[in-house]
């Protein structure tokens, strides 16, 4: 069967090859199909693509961000935190308790900090970045460092103040520049600390004792509790999940979800047109090659009937109409490729003005090329499959009435 099967291959390569103008017209009709087809799902999943990357790379996107102030203590901040979609989970204390003025001998002002508690794993830090610690070190905002005029290793003054028992305290605190955050964590005056610098600075203001620093005061509270908490979900899809679970916890919160849904659903319905549009497309040059094979086969029945009367069988004759499908399928997928890959360059390149660095409108990965050569090659395959229905019903007497 083996040497049958591969005579076979190469009369139909031969005679493929032969008839190269009506071969050419096959993989040109193929190309003109698929060549648009491989444009449009590059555009919609550049564009889509691009969409749904900005999302999954900007953390803000994954924030859960409380609606007003609650009170939260540390066994409930643990329940959350042990939830598999939650990422990151810090506490938060008063707003009003969590600024700082920082002085430095590189400012001639002294600067009014936002502080933001932070721990490993926050989504807003580069992950090889140092961490505050302790109630000695802070990671500033880009912003903040420039008005300090100060960089990683440098050592600031912070102070804060205070009326208590009637009297106005200002105390300060030296602190070190762990690390300058990316522009993009934080883009007012800013500074990453510790969740116990925080709860340090809190304590002073509400008129509590930090005995660590030799700041006097009431007695510190046992059970604390926050008014808030920043949290990023695992991913930009367990965004919804979690403001559902907060809804039925009675906690409203403020979430992306809205625009995460809307990309969502813009990805559907795209894929949904276009696999309606290659279905149309696929469909109507499969009917159009089977036909144009079953006619070749009419055309060349007296040849296959040869091929009959000297032992070929009736699977051999089969294989005939699929090589030569197979053939169509495989050039029409190169020159569509090339088609799709001079049209992306221009299309990008004409945009390349409006896109970030790396960015691509049109683009589609290797596997997006493997899953077309393969679609392709069954569609012509169950195309050649109604020509090789008409060839099996060739007989050798045939070629004998036309003698």
């Amino acid at each position: 069967m083996g040497a049958s099967w591969f005579k076979v291959l190469r009369l139909a390569s031969r005679d493929y090859f032969h008839e190269g103008l009506m071969s050419s017209c096959f993989v040109l009709a193929l190309a003109a199909v698929l060549g648009p087809m491989m444009v449009l799902f590059g555009l919609k999943f550049g564009v889509v693509g691009a969409m749904v990357d900005q999302l999954i790379e900007n953390p803000l996107n994954r924030e859960v961000r409380p609606v007003g102030s609650g009170y939260f203590d540390q066994a409930w901040l643990e329940k959350v935190r042990a939830r598999p979609d939650v990422a990151f989970l810090i506490p938060r204390t008063r707003s009003i308790a969590a600024t700082m003025e920082l002085n430095s001998e590189h400012a001639s002002r002294i600067v009014s900090v936002e502080l933001i508690a932070s721990d490993h794993g926050d989504p807003l830090l580069p992950p090889d970045s140092p961490l505050p610690q302790g109630t000695t070190t802070v990671v500033l905002s880009q912003s903040a460092a420039e008005k300090l005029g100060v960089a990683s290793g440098d050592t600031l003054d912070g102070s804060l103040a205070r009326r208590f028992r009637g009297k106005q305290e200002r105390v300060h605190l030296p602190l070190s520049v762990a690390a300058i955050a990316p522009a993009r964590a934080y883009s007012r005056d800013g500074a990453f600390v510790s969740l116990a610098l925080l709860e340090t600075l809190e304590d002073f203001r509400d008129g509590r004792a930090v005995p660590d620093l030799g700041w006097e005061g009431e007695p510190a509270e046992t059970n604390r509790t926050y008014p808030g908490f920043r949290l990023y979900a695992r991913t930009i899809y367990d965004v919804a999940g979690l403001r559902d679970a907060f809804a039925r916890l009675n906690v409203d919160v403020h979430t992306r979800s809205a625009e995460i849904e809307l990309v969502q659903r813009m990805n559907r319905n795209l894929t949904a047109i276009y696999w309606a549009i290659a279905i149309v497309g696929l469909v109507g040059f499969s009917l159009s090659l089977g036909a144009s094979l079953w006619a070749n086969i009419d055309r060349k029945r007296k040849e296959l009937s040869v091929l009959r009367l000297v032992g070929f069988r009736t699977a051999d004759i089969v294989w005939f109409p699929m090589v030569q499908a197979l053939f169509t399928a495989v050039l029409g997928w190169a020159l569509a490729v090339a088609i799709y890959q001079t049209t992306a360059l221009v299309i990008n390149d004409m945009m390349a003005a409006q896109l970030e660095s790396g960015q691509q409108v049109c683009r589609l990965l290797p596997w997006h090329y493997a899953i077309a050569l393969l679609l392709t090659s069954t569609a012509a395959v169950l195309a050649a499959g109604l020509a090789g229905l008409r060839s099996a019903r060739v007989e050798p007497s045939d070629s004998l009435r036309d003698m």
